[in-house]
Protein backbone atom coordinates (compact mmCIF):
# COMPACT_ATOMS: atom_id res chain seq x y z
CA UNK A 1 0.00 0.00 0.00
CA UNK A 2 1.00 3.66 -0.04
CA UNK A 3 2.73 4.22 3.28
CA UNK A 4 6.36 3.81 2.25
CA UNK A 5 7.37 7.22 3.67
CA UNK A 6 5.91 6.36 7.10
CA UNK A 7 7.44 2.89 6.92
CA UNK A 8 10.90 4.40 6.41
CA UNK A 9 10.40 6.80 9.35
CA UNK A 10 9.38 3.89 11.58
CA UNK A 11 12.28 1.74 10.38
CA UNK A 12 14.68 4.54 11.36
CA UNK A 13 13.49 4.68 14.99
CA UNK A 14 12.73 1.06 15.85
CA UNK A 15 15.30 -1.63 16.64
CA UNK A 16 15.28 -4.41 14.02
CA UNK A 17 13.32 -6.89 16.14
CA UNK A 18 10.65 -4.29 16.98
CA UNK A 19 10.49 -3.22 13.33
CA UNK A 20 9.93 -6.85 12.29
CA UNK A 21 7.15 -7.10 14.89
CA UNK A 22 5.61 -3.94 13.42
CA UNK A 23 5.68 -5.42 9.93
CA UNK A 24 3.92 -8.51 11.30
CA UNK A 25 1.28 -6.35 12.99
CA UNK A 26 0.81 -4.47 9.72
CA UNK A 27 0.34 -7.68 7.75
CA UNK A 28 -2.09 -9.06 10.33
CA UNK A 29 -4.03 -5.80 10.62
CA UNK A 30 -4.54 -5.59 6.86
CA UNK A 31 -5.72 -9.22 6.73
CA UNK A 32 -8.14 -8.70 9.64
CA UNK A 33 -9.35 -5.41 8.16
CA UNK A 34 -10.06 -7.10 4.83
CA UNK A 35 -11.87 -10.00 6.48
CA UNK A 36 -14.03 -7.79 8.73
CA UNK A 37 -14.73 -4.86 6.41
CA UNK A 38 -12.45 -2.26 7.99
CA UNK A 39 -10.51 0.37 6.00
CA UNK A 40 -7.35 -1.57 5.07
CA UNK A 41 -5.13 1.42 4.29
CA UNK A 42 -5.99 3.09 7.57
CA UNK A 43 -5.43 -0.17 9.46
CA UNK A 44 -2.05 -0.53 7.77
CA UNK A 45 -1.05 2.99 8.85
CA UNK A 46 -2.22 2.56 12.46
CA UNK A 47 -0.41 -0.78 12.69
CA UNK A 48 2.73 0.72 11.19
CA UNK A 49 2.77 3.52 13.77
CA UNK A 50 1.47 1.65 16.83
CA UNK A 51 4.89 1.10 18.46
CA UNK A 52 6.53 4.34 17.28
CA UNK A 53 7.34 5.38 20.86
CA UNK A 54 8.37 1.92 22.11
CA UNK A 55 12.17 2.47 22.09
CA UNK A 56 12.02 5.62 24.24
CA UNK A 57 13.02 5.47 27.93
CA UNK A 58 10.25 5.49 30.54
CA UNK A 59 11.09 9.00 31.73
CA UNK A 60 10.63 10.42 28.26
CA UNK A 61 7.35 8.57 27.74
CA UNK A 62 6.03 9.83 31.08
CA UNK A 63 7.02 13.39 30.14
CA UNK A 64 5.19 13.14 26.80
CA UNK A 65 2.09 11.72 28.44
CA UNK A 66 2.03 14.15 31.38
CA UNK A 67 2.27 17.06 28.92
CA UNK A 68 -1.14 16.03 27.59
CA UNK A 69 -2.59 14.25 30.63
CA UNK A 70 -1.15 15.55 33.90
CA UNK A 71 -3.22 13.02 35.89
CA UNK A 72 -2.28 9.98 33.75
CA UNK A 73 -2.09 6.64 35.57
CA UNK A 74 -0.30 4.46 33.02
CA UNK A 75 3.07 5.06 34.68
CA UNK A 76 1.77 3.45 37.89
CA UNK A 77 1.49 0.11 36.05
CA UNK A 78 5.10 -0.22 34.91
CA UNK A 79 6.80 1.16 31.86
CA UNK A 80 5.55 -1.30 29.25
CA UNK A 81 2.14 0.32 28.80
CA UNK A 82 3.39 3.88 28.41
CA UNK A 83 4.47 3.68 24.80
CA UNK A 84 0.85 3.32 23.66
CA UNK A 85 -0.71 6.57 24.95
CA UNK A 86 2.55 8.52 24.61
CA UNK A 87 2.98 7.14 21.10
CA UNK A 88 -0.51 8.26 20.07
CA UNK A 89 0.38 11.85 20.98
CA UNK A 90 3.82 11.59 19.38
CA UNK A 91 2.40 10.27 16.10
CA UNK A 92 -0.16 13.06 16.06
CA UNK A 93 2.52 15.71 16.64
CA UNK A 94 5.32 14.25 14.51
CA UNK A 95 3.23 13.37 11.46
CA UNK A 96 0.18 15.61 11.79
CA UNK A 97 -2.14 12.60 11.76
CA UNK A 98 -5.40 13.83 13.24
CA UNK A 99 -7.54 10.77 12.56
CA UNK A 100 -9.26 9.98 15.86
CA UNK A 101 -9.59 6.27 15.09
CA UNK A 102 -5.87 5.93 14.42
CA UNK A 103 -5.11 7.93 17.57
CA UNK A 104 -7.42 5.79 19.69
CA UNK A 105 -6.19 2.50 18.21
CA UNK A 106 -2.59 3.42 19.04
CA UNK A 107 -3.54 4.82 22.46
CA UNK A 108 -5.38 1.69 23.63
CA UNK A 109 -3.39 -1.04 21.90
CA UNK A 110 -1.76 -2.25 25.14
CA UNK A 111 -4.71 -2.16 27.55
CA UNK A 112 -7.83 -2.22 25.42
CA UNK A 113 -10.87 -0.34 26.65
CA UNK A 114 -14.63 -0.85 26.87
CA UNK A 115 -16.63 -0.22 23.68
CA UNK A 116 -13.69 -0.27 21.30
CA UNK A 117 -14.58 0.33 17.67
CA UNK A 118 -14.08 -2.51 15.20
CA UNK A 119 -11.06 -0.61 13.90
CA UNK A 120 -9.50 -0.46 17.37
CA UNK A 121 -10.21 -4.17 17.88
CA UNK A 122 -8.42 -5.02 14.62
CA UNK A 123 -5.26 -3.14 15.68
CA UNK A 124 -5.39 -4.54 19.24
CA UNK A 125 -5.73 -8.12 17.99
CA UNK A 126 -3.13 -7.66 15.24
CA UNK A 127 -0.59 -6.58 17.86
CA UNK A 128 -1.45 -9.58 20.03
CA UNK A 129 -1.41 -12.24 17.31
CA UNK A 130 1.07 -11.12 14.65
CA UNK A 131 3.04 -14.06 13.12
CA UNK A 132 6.21 -13.39 15.14
CA UNK A 133 4.50 -14.07 18.44
CA UNK A 134 4.28 -17.48 20.05
CA UNK A 135 2.78 -18.28 23.44
CA UNK A 136 0.09 -20.53 24.94
CA UNK A 137 -3.45 -19.65 23.88
CA UNK A 138 -2.39 -17.67 20.82
CA UNK A 139 -3.62 -20.16 18.20
CA UNK A 140 -7.12 -20.06 19.69
CA UNK A 141 -7.14 -16.27 19.34
CA UNK A 142 -5.89 -16.49 15.74
CA UNK A 143 -8.65 -18.91 14.81
CA UNK A 144 -11.35 -16.92 16.59
CA UNK A 145 -10.22 -13.66 14.98
CA UNK A 146 -11.02 -15.15 11.58
CA UNK A 147 -14.70 -15.51 12.46
CA UNK A 148 -15.53 -13.55 15.62
CA UNK A 149 -13.48 -10.51 16.61
CA UNK A 150 -15.39 -10.03 19.87
CA UNK A 151 -14.78 -13.59 21.04
CA UNK A 152 -11.09 -13.29 20.07
CA UNK A 153 -10.91 -10.09 22.07
CA UNK A 154 -12.48 -11.72 25.14
CA UNK A 155 -9.97 -14.60 25.03
CA UNK A 156 -7.15 -12.07 24.59
CA UNK A 157 -8.24 -10.11 27.67
CA UNK A 158 -8.62 -13.35 29.63
CA UNK A 159 -5.16 -14.59 28.61
CA UNK A 160 -3.57 -11.23 29.39
CA UNK A 161 -5.15 -10.92 32.83
CA UNK A 162 -4.29 -14.53 33.73
CA UNK A 163 -0.69 -13.96 32.61
CA UNK A 164 -0.36 -10.81 34.70
CA UNK A 165 -1.94 -12.43 37.76
CA UNK A 166 0.30 -15.50 37.46
CA UNK A 167 3.31 -13.17 37.52
CA UNK A 168 1.84 -11.21 40.47
CA UNK A 169 1.83 -8.07 38.34
CA UNK A 170 -0.65 -5.22 38.38
CA UNK A 171 -3.50 -5.18 35.87
CA UNK A 172 -4.37 -1.78 34.42
CA UNK A 173 -7.96 -0.90 35.38
CA UNK A 174 -8.86 -0.25 31.74
CA UNK A 175 -7.96 -3.86 30.88
CA UNK A 176 -10.26 -5.08 33.65
CA UNK A 177 -13.01 -2.73 32.44
CA UNK A 178 -12.49 -3.96 28.86
CA UNK A 179 -12.76 -7.57 30.02
CA UNK A 180 -15.97 -6.83 31.94
CA UNK A 181 -17.38 -5.01 28.93
CA UNK A 182 -16.52 -7.93 26.63
CA UNK A 183 -18.30 -10.35 29.01
CA UNK A 184 -21.33 -8.05 29.15
CA UNK A 185 -21.46 -7.80 25.36
CA UNK A 186 -21.18 -11.58 25.07
CA UNK A 187 -24.09 -12.03 27.46
CA UNK A 188 -26.18 -9.56 25.45
CA UNK A 189 -25.44 -11.52 22.27
CA UNK A 190 -26.43 -14.73 24.06
CA UNK A 191 -23.39 -16.66 22.88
Amino acid sequence: MAHEWFQEKVRQVLPKERYNHTLGVMQTAVALAKRHGVDQEKAELAALLHDYAKPLPKEELVAVLKKHEPAENFSEYGGVLLHAPAGAYMVEEAFGIEDTEIFSAIYWHTTGRPQMSLFEKVIFLADYMEPGRSFPGLEEVRKLAEVDVDEALLVTYTNTIQHLLAGKRMVHPMTVAAYNDAIGEKNKRGV
